[in-house]
């Protein structure tokens, strides 16, 4: 039997202690290490992190080093870069997949259609959290918004015509969906990659409408061209004949009022003497239809009737000139008299009505006077 030795058992306790005392040493610094590298973390340029705590959401955080609590908190990093997919074609080898692309049109007629749908993470707390796989969500989303709008419109407007119309309905659509299902994706951009007829036949006559469409935009450019070059010119011709018209209506509204002006003068000289504006409108009418007729006056109250003879000057018309003198002076009812004879009625002459019409107005005033002041002497 082996004897009790204390020194050999405090040693055997003293190193059992100093075992324990290592471990526990090992042990902690393990810990801090593990600690020291978990409770910090960097978020990319192009990324943000969603940080929970206890499982629940807490926090979104920057680009940049970030601390959080180790075994209590947690990071969820979220690609914040604009993304896509492609719908009726593989991304790999760009070979169509006629399960997707193949499609009917409102005219019943099928076409193959590829798209390629742009995204990015509008809320990365909803986008980890809120579905198990937002992306999948998006890709059926937009088959069905795709499908729906392609069904909608002609063959011509898929394959020509009506592009930029159909991927702005499709986004529309899909963003009005994504709204509805609340999955913390946006829709940036839909692309139309490629669109024909799935038979050869088919997309040659296409090809051939195309050819026309282009021919015919070509004839509209040319028609507008023509009309721009002559448009100018027939606007300056209308803008002339305007102005033309415009002057002469001027010229004769401003003939008429003179007219009318004229007329209200003379009427207002009728009202004031009706018998002597007679004579003084008669006188000036034979002055406008004989021009070069003298009528003179003498102090008897008669009238003499001289008709111009200084025209007839040539010597081989002077018997004709003679033979219009008499016709002439028969038709007024006028003797035929000398030239000295003239002359002398034009010296006795108180004056000449055709050189001054007003002297004939006076004239004859004067003559109704001395007959009414004879009449009262008598």
């Amino acid at each position: 039997m082996e004897n009790y030795n204390p020194e050999k058992e405090e040693k055997v306790k003293k190193t059992l202690q100093t075992a324990k005392g290592m471990i526990v040493r090992v042990f902690g610094i393990i810990m801090i290490l593990l600690l020291s590298f978990d409770s910090y973390y960097n978020i990319e340029e192009q990324e943000q992190a969603v940080l929970t705590t206890f499982g629940v959401a807490t926090a979104v955080t920057e680009p940049g080093l970030h601390f959080k609590i180790p075994f209590i908190q947690k990071v969820q990093k979220v690609n914040t870069t604009i993304q896509g997919f492609a719908l009726g074609y593989d991304q790999s080898d760009n070979e169509s997949r006629e399960e997707d692309s193949l499609m009917i049109t409102s005219d019943y007629n099928f076409v193959n259609v590829d798209f390629f749908i742009e995204y990015k993470v509008a809320d990365p707390v909803k986008a980890v959290y809120a579905s198990k796989d937002p992306v999948l969500i998006l890709q059926n989303i937009s088959k069905s918004c795709v499908r729906t709008v392609i069904g909608s419109c002609d063959v011509d407007s898929v394959l020509t015509t009506g592009k930029n119309e159909i991927q702005s309905s499709i986004r529309d659509m899909i963003i009005k969906k994504l709204e509805d299902h609340d999955v913390g994706l946006q829709v940036t951009n839909v692309t139309i990659q490629d669109s024909e007829p799935p038979t050869a036949e088919v997309m040659e006559a296409f090809k051939a409408v195309e050819t026309a469409k282009q021919g015919k935009e070509t004839a509209i450019n040319n028609a507008n061209k023509y009309r721009n070059e002559k448009l100018p010119g027939a606007k300056a011709q209308i803008d002339k004949i305007m102005q033309e018209a415009e002057a002469q209506k001027t010229r004769r509204i401003n003939e008429a009022n003179g007219e009318v002006a004229k007329f209200n003068a003379m009427y207002e000289e009728y009202r004031k003497n009706p018998q002597v504006t007679k004579q003084r409108m008669f006188y000036e009418a034979m002055e406008d239809v004989l021009p070069r007729l003298k009528v003179i006056i003498d102090g008897t109250g008669q009238t003499s009737t001289i008709l111009p003879l200084d025209s007839f000057t040539a010597s081989n018309a002077v018997n004709n000139s003679e033979g219009m003198q008499g016709a002439e002076r028969s038709d007024f009812g006028i003797s035929p008299e000398t030239p000295q004879n003239n002359r002398q009625s034009s010296s006795e002459a108180a004056s000449v009505i055709g050189d001054n019409p007003s002297s004939q107005v006076t004239e004859q005033e004067n003559r109704e006077e001395d007959s009414l002041s004879d009449n009262n002497q008598g």
